[in-house]
């Protein structure tokens, strides 16, 4: 078993991509969420490096990978994505995305379906649901959102409290900072033009999925990504959706054996039926 971390980094003509690699054989590529960078998938990577070659980039803009000065969308990942496998000879993998990452993931899948195996999307973004647009215009609001504003509110914390608001409050300043310690997933998710983002949503091309398709869900994560992943589910023709019952929105942290379960189980129960 060679259970020995690499870290390497390659110069693509976008930026200097960072990369987490462990294993050998049949190449597994991880892409971690909006709040995260590679590190997410390190557990979850050493549990599945016996049977498999797990590579985990930080994705442009994230971690220890280059944060250049362009516009990000999910196309430019995409193709960043791609540029990153070409330049390793990985001419074929399975790929796994958490969140922004399976959005991306997904994306990837459906403009480069030869190039994949099979795919594995844990509460994916990406796909239109009911309140969506009044879900992006609530988090750009709450970035704009004046520091001063939650420290006033803290300052009326036993009125809030009484109020019941306490809660909804200290929920919101951890959003804040989530989104401003990670600025290119905020861009992604949520701070670009509606518009933009609307176009590289996914309800309309995913009956078109080439791929045997994985949905990992948390059973206690929130109602809109939950629905997201039903959706997802309901559009992909080979599709198998399992709910995690005690899990929330941290799968690949907190539920890491489980899911490397899955991912293994899935992955050689397709290799079986090609």
């Amino acid at each position: 078993m060679n259970n020995l971390f690499r870290n390497s980094r390659r110069k693509l003509s976008v930026g200097l991509i960072f990369w987490r690699e462990v294993g050998g054989g049949i190449p597994v590529v991880f892409l971690h969420g909006p709040w995260h960078d590679s590190s997410q998938w390190v557990s979850i990577m050493e549990l599945l490096s016996e049977d498999f070659h797990c590579l985990a980039p930080d994705l442009l803009g994230f971690g220890e990978s280059d944060f250049p000065n362009v516009h990000h969308s999910i196309d430019l990942h995409v193709e960043c994505l791609a540029e990153l496998l070409a330049s390793l000879k990985l001419e074929k993998v399975h790929l796994v995305g958490h969140s922004l990452g399976g959005w991306i993931a997904a994306s990837y899948a459906l403009k480069y379906p030869e190039k994949i195996y099979n795919l594995v999307l844990l509460a994916p973004e990406g796909v239109e649901i009911e309140g969506s647009e009044k879900r992006w215009q609530k988090m750009q609001s709450l970035i704009k959102r004046s520091p001063w504003v939650f420290k006033l509110l803290r300052m009326l914390r036993p009125l809030t409290k009484i109020l019941g608001l306490d809660r909804k409050i200290e929920q919101e300043w951890r959003q804040k900072n989530l989104m401003l310690q990670n600025p290119t997933g905020s861009q992604l998710l949520f701070l670009r033009q509606q518009s933009e983002i609307h176009a590289e949503l996914l309800q309309n091309q995913l009956h078109l999925m080439a791929v045997s398709v994985l949905i990992l869900q948390g059973g206690k994560d929130i109602s809109d990504a939950l629905m997201m992943s039903h959706t997802y589910a309901k559009l992909i023709p080979q599709v198998d959706m399992k709910i995690i019952d005690r899990g929330g929105g941290d799968l690949p942290e907190l539920f890491a054996s489980i899911v490397a379960g899955e991912i293994r189980d899935f992955i050689q129960t397709q290799g079986e039926k090609s």
